[in-house]
């Protein structure tokens, strides 16, 4: 029997929560530091400064590949000793465009856990980044028959929180977020007065790493470290 009686409310993250994205990402830094080849600094120095400039972008430009493209040619720019030519910025969009061709590979157990939570719940997709890139994963997904509605925002903070609560009239007492994301998934949607579930995933992308902040009186934070395991709870 699951933990929880059914009518419950499910918001769920889309990116490392339902199927892989950031081991993309991941690969194309790679071949981008290697392309690089700096001999001032080191492979962990270049991805730093790339760290910097990623969180630069995302607040000037927001999330999605264009931002990543910008902050790769940014980065480039600001350690290598030439300019950037134009074959070297074509090389460049080569690797953002390497993730742009990736198929969309769910994580384990994804499909028949959510088609079995659509029966008893009420799920939305909510996840941040470009709208229409957002969109496609999802359609690609074969996964949005599963969804009531969905979500794409600029950010997932808690005014977000709130606002997408007060959208759908969602009751705090039964609704949860589910996701990756500690920063955004996890203790904004607390403070916004949902529960949330926790699942655990190796890749998650650094600049979304944070620690838990305490669960406020009355809610609920659970962690698992795999999506199957939703299904015995809820």
């Amino acid at each position: 029997m699951p933990q929880f009686p059914a009518g419950q409310t499910l918001l769920i993250d889309a990116d490392d929560t339902l199927w892989e994205n950031n081991i993309y990402f991941e690969r194309a830094i790679a071949a981008f530091i290697s392309y690089l080849n700096h001999h001032e600094y080191s492979p962990a120095e270049v991805r730093q400064t790339l760290n910097a400039v990623e969180r630069e972008t995302i607040l000037a430009h927001g999330y999605g590949l264009t931002s990543f493209t910008r902050s790769l040619v940014t980065c480039f720019e600001r350690l290598s000793p030439a300019p950037v030519t134009e074959e070297k910025a074509e090389r460049i969009l080569g690797f953002a465009r390497s993730i742009a061709k990736q198929e969309i590979e769910l994580l384990p157990d994804v499909a028949e856990t959510l088609a079995e939570l659509s029966t008893r719940h009420h799920l939305i997709l909510m996840t941040k980044g470009n709208r229409a890139e957002q969109a496609d994963k999802l359609s690609r997904s074969g996964l949005s028959t599963h969804f009531s509605a969905v979500e794409i925002v600029a950010e997932k903070d808690p005014p977000t929180y709130r606002e997408v609560i007060a959208r759908h009239e969602l009751k705090p007492h039964t609704s949860w977020m589910i996701g990756n994301s500690i920063k955004s998934d996890i203790n904004p949607a607390l403070a916004a007065g949902l529960h949330a579930v926790f699942l655990f995933h190796k890749d998650t992308w650094v600049l979304e790493h944070a620690t838990l902040d305490p669960t406020p009186e009355g809610q609920q934070l659970l962690e698992l470290d795999s999506f199957a395991k939703l299904g015995a709870i809820f």
